[in-house]
Parts: structure tokens; C-alpha cells; sequence
């Protein structure tokens, strides 16, 4: 398989985010997380901060979810609510960056809107290096040392249950993964080369689920 898109699914303060815009410098590849907001919010006329408290609603009831994917399926968005309404507009906007060519997402479920495409390499980073982990959310965010723990854990919980709510899998299941690479114990700078790799020329050739670094 040709590696053509990456997605990257990363825990807060992994690092993922630097990640994946690092890696986007060093080989030339859009690279696509905050921006699918923005670009979003134009289209709604809403604000960026507004859909981010959209994303927060989401919940992880299996029958919410199931109810919110059989809507977006069958294509009755009238009846969606305003949080299905975003992810239905976010997981169009990322198949349109995608169109456009080889691409980096990060969160928002690309995985799932890319999931008929060819070429989708789907990326857990963690960060297993607890102290590590602690020192960039305090250092890149401005957290305080006393918030650190807690503010972690509200963003993990979020991203875990935006994406069962709109997938029905579970954020952290590395089943759902062809790779997972813990940063505190490779570096930034190592999980960035692993992943240059796989946008070689002559692109990758792998079956799902045959990496695991960490």
C-alpha cells in the first residue's frame, strides 16, 4: 500500500500535534487539525471557540451514537443536532483537503471520513512518559503544575468521546490503529522519522496492525 494520508489520533500532551505539523515541515505535506475548524466556521458563520464547545457536548451513549451515524448515513441532516451538524461539515471538509492531495490530519475523526480511500495510515501517539507528558502541558499551554493532571484528563475525555460518538469505536483501543508510537519513550524527534518514512517515494507496504513502537 502507498501511503497517501496519514491521521493521527493523539493524546493530550503526547506531543501529537507537534508531531504531525513537524512532519509536515519536513516533507511538504499539508498538514490539516485546527484548520479544519476554521474552515468549518466560515462556512457556518460561527466561531472556531463555538464549535469547540459543539465537540465538547458529544456524548459517549451508545444509542446517542448510533443514533447520530444512522442520521448522517441515511442523510437526514435536518434532524441532526447542532454537534451532528459539525461533525457532518468537519467530515466533508476533510474529504475535501483530502481531494486536493496527500495530506496530515489530525483528531476529528479523519480516519472515519477517509475510511473508503486509499492510502490512509491511521496514527495513535501516546505519551506513557507520565513526568514528560506533565512538562509540555505545563510548558506548550501555559497550564499551571497543579491543573496539568486535571486539565489532561478533560481533554482525553473529550477526544474519547467525540469519537465514540461519532464512530462508535473506542479512542483508545490500539485495535484501531495500523500504528501507535509512544513519544515519551522514542522522542518527538524519532516518531517524526518513523512517520517520514512512510512518505518515501515507493510508499509503504504493510498490512493493519503491523507496527507497534513504543
Amino acid at each position: 500500500m502507498k501511503c497517501k494520508y496519514i491521521t493521527i489520533e493523539r493524546e493530550y500532551g503526547s506531543g501529537g500535534t507537534a508531531i504531525g505539523r513537524l512532519l509536515s515541515e519536513r516533507t511538504g505535506i499539508s498538514c490539516y487539525g485546527r484548520e479544519i475548524l476554521e474552515e468549518v466556521a466560515k462556512e457556518k458563520q460561527i466561531t472556531v471557540e463555538q464549535m469547540e464547545r459543539y465537540e465538547e457536548n458529544a456524548t459517549n451513549s451508545f444509542l446517542y451514537s448510533v443514533y447520530m451515524m444512522t442520521q448522517a448515513v441515511s442523510g437526514k441532516t435536518d434532524m441532526l443536532t447542532n454537534e451532528g451538524h459539525i461533525y457532518v461539515a468537519e467530515q466533508s471538509v476533510i474529504r475535501r483537503f483530502a481531494a486536493g492531495g496527500p495530506a496530515i490530519f489530525l483528531g476529528h475523526c479523519a480516519s472515519e471520513a477517509l475510511k473508503e480511500s486509499d492510502g490512509v495510515v491511521n496514527v495513535f501517539i501516546r505519551c506513557t512518559d507520565e513526568e514528560a507528558r506533565r512538562r509540555r502541558i505545563m510548558e506548550e499551554y501555559g497550564i499551571p503544575g497543579t491543573q496539568a493532571d486535571i486539565v489532561r484528563r478533560k481533554f482525553d475525555r473529550k477526544r474519547a468521546n467525540y469519537y465514540y460518538a461519532n464512530t462508535v469505536k473506542k479512542w483508545d483501543d490500539f485495535r484501531n490503529y495500523d500504528m501507535v508510537l509512544d513519544s515519551g519513550r522514542l522522542g518527538i524527534d524519532a516518531c517524526v522519522n518513523i512517520l517520514q518514512a512512510l512518505t518515501a517515494s515507493g510508499g509503504l507496504s504493510a498490512s493493519r496492525n503491523d507496527f507497534r513502537f513504543s
